[in-house]
């Protein structure tokens, strides 16, 4: 018994193999592999000006929000403002969180949070967040203001954008026109 057994698992290793050494062999004869004249990727390197140094691409300026602004749904803002309620307050008098409270915003200074610890960059704008600065800061933080601390990606939509802002914009006691 124990020889035929031997037998049985021999056979059956043998199979095997033999199996996937032709299985290998008609594989071969089946596919015909086709492979690039160059075995490289090429990559594209930015044009650089005359110090060598590569020309920074400057950021795409956002749609304009000021000509939706009117029509902005308030309650869309407010609802967007959940992502932002993580690291900001809104109420007035609220305590800044990870960021400063947004109440009274709009056409306020920058760096406007009294006792909230501001990037240097946020500290050195000049000028008031009107509309379209507003605009810019919330589809592109680190393009807008390079330095700040937001770590946000930005809201694409221009929509959206208005929607928040409007929203904002009733943050306050006498809120801003608009434009």
């Amino acid at each position: 018994m124990a020889s035929s057994t031997f037998n049985k698992i021999s056979m059956a290793i043998l199979t095997a193999v033999l199996i996937a050494f032709l299985a290998g062999f008609v594989s071969k004869k089946l596919i015909h592999p086709t492979f690039p004249a160059e075995r490289a990727f090429k990559v594209e390197v930015p044009e650089t000006d005359t110090a060598g140094a590569a020309a920074p691409a400057a950021p795409a300026e956002p749609d304009p929000v000021s000509p939706i602004l009117a029509a902005a749904s308030v309650e869309d803002g407010q609802k967007l403002t959940r992502a932002c309620a993580a690291c900001h307050s809104f109420d007035k008098g609220g305590a800044n969180k990870v960021g400063p409270n947004l109440w009274n915003i709009v056409n306020n200074k920058h760096a406007h949070a009294e006792g909230f610890a501001y990037s240097d960059a946020m500290k050195s704008q000049e000028g008031p967040w009107d509309y379209e600065h507003l605009n810019r800061f919330l589809a592109n933080p680190k393009a807008t203001i390079p330095g700040t601390k937001m770590n946000y990606a930005g809201m694409r939509k221009v929509e959206d954008r208005a929607a928040l802002i409007a929203y904002l914009r009733t943050l306050s006691d006498d809120p801003a026109p608009l434009p």
